[in-house]
């Protein structure tokens, strides 16, 4: 599957120069920043702020994170929206999610910018998509429907379960698409062989879970090419595999970063840390929304010939909150910790049991070797006492973690 790269691409903007990509974002940017500050969501956290001179990503990474949870407070205060997008009138759809959270949407021009992943997985004009994504309540369906329509593909919007209905549909419309849970497609596969079905799936765009290796080559041995995707009812597609298959490409109409959990702070090029978007959607200007999620940027550009950054995919959540001795530890406080000490690097909590009791554990990267230096530090910010471990600078596993749950809840 590798070898089939695809060569034509959706636009002329999936291929543009470094240079190019970064003058088209200092001229939208600002415009975004703008937005953004008109809506009363963001009075507060952008006051001040000289949108014009928001240009590129280190103008970007000095504004604040906008998190989930001070979305879902602010509608709690002002519904439906919370003040982070204009009135509702504008908009064709409103969805909720668990929260709960309210999400807008639009129909027109792809608005949620699934095309380009349909596209790169090669469903297009001709191909009959059988979208088993939700149409209740949350956007999934509309989400993928969207992108259907965006490349001329035609849609049976089948949403979830009745396995048997979907087998028979499948079959008798001679469906060559398949877009849905990785897991689902199995399950409608496996049905449809039980029923003595033959099916005309080839292609598959999935979401919402993840693709194991072994169940991507499993419908590959049945001739199904299967390509994955990131995204959220917030943001719309962030990232996508193409044929390639070498990490997902970063969709054109967002910023992505990858901070420090705990922080709004980039990390370096390959780190795992936070994900971390700012959407170009004028009608829901998203500024530095932190999706929860971890992920690491990768080195280089995709064989595909698509030239926009990529990162390596869903690699686990970055709330990584945890009660010891029944009090919250927050990734916050842990950078709070590393941030009073120039000669920290990156620290690591650890709860564990000792006998009946929750124990904390604190691995600090230095190069000094006293640790008795950081222990009222340690007390001040995570408002507990550890025993404090100092590391070799760069022995702490590269996976976005920054504080780790050993415990047995078995």
């Amino acid at each position: 599957m590798k070898d089939a790269v695809v060569t034509s691409h959706f636009d002329k903007l999936e291929t543009r120069s470094a240079d190019q990509r970064a003058a088209d974002i200092a001229r939208a940017l600002p415009e975004q920043i703008a937005r953004a500050q008109a809506l009363a969501g963001y009075a507060t956290s952008l006051a001040g702020i000289d949108a014009a001179s928001v240009t590129d990503r280190t103008a970007l990474a000095a504004l604040p994170v906008l998190r989930k949870s001070e979305i879902g407070k602010a509608q709690a205060g002002e519904a439906p929206l919370g003040g982070f997008a204009g009135p509702v009138s504008g908009f064709a759809h409103i969805f909720q999610s668990p929260g709960p959270i309210y999400e807008p949407g639009n129909i027109g021009d792809d608005w949620w910018r699934m095309g380009r992943f349909l596209h790169a997985a090669g469903v297009g004009k001709g191909d009959i998509v059988q979208n088993c994504f939700g149409y209740h309540l949350t956007p999934a369906g509309m989400i993928f429907e969207s992108g259907a329509r965006a490349v001329g593909a035609t849609v049976l919007p089948a949403g979830t379960g009745q396995t048997e209905l979907q087998a028979r549909a499948a079959h008798d419309i001679g469906v060559t698409a398949y877009a849905g849970t990785p897991d689902f497609l199995k399950v409608i596969l496996d049905k449809a062989d039980q029923m003595g079905l033959s099916l005309s799936i080839t292609k598959a765009v999935v979401g919402g879970g993840a693709l194991f290796p072994s169940l991507r080559q499993e419908y590959a041995d049945r001739g199904i090419a299967c390509l994955q995707s990131y995204a959220t009812a917030d943001l719309g597609n962030i990232a996508y595999e193409s044929a390639a298959i070498e990490g997902m490409i970063v969709d054109e109409g967002v910023i992505v970063e990858i901070v420090r959990p705990g922080t709004g702070d980039p990390v370096a090029e390959g780190e795992v840390g936070e994900v971390v978007v700012t959407t170009l959607n004028p009608d829901y200007p998203l500024i530095r929304f932190a999706t929860g999620d971890l992920s690491a940027v990768m080195a280089g550009e995709s064989p595909c010939g698509r030239t926009n950054m990529r990162i390596k995919g869903w690699m686990g959540r970055a709330d990584q909150t945890t009660k010891i001795k029944g009090m919250f530890v927050r990734p916050e406080q842990v950078a709070d910790l590393v941030a009073r000490h120039p000669d920290l690097t990156r620290a690591r909590v650890v709860a564990e049991r000792e006998g009946e009791m929750d124990v904390m554990q604190v691995q600090l990267e230095t190069e000094a070797t006293d640790a008795s230096v950081y222990e009222q530090s340690v007390l001040d910010t995570l408002k507990l006492r550890g025993r404090i471990e100092i590391v070799p600078v760069g022995s702490l596993p590269n996976d976005g973690k920054v504080i780790e749950d050993r415990r047995s809840y078995d």
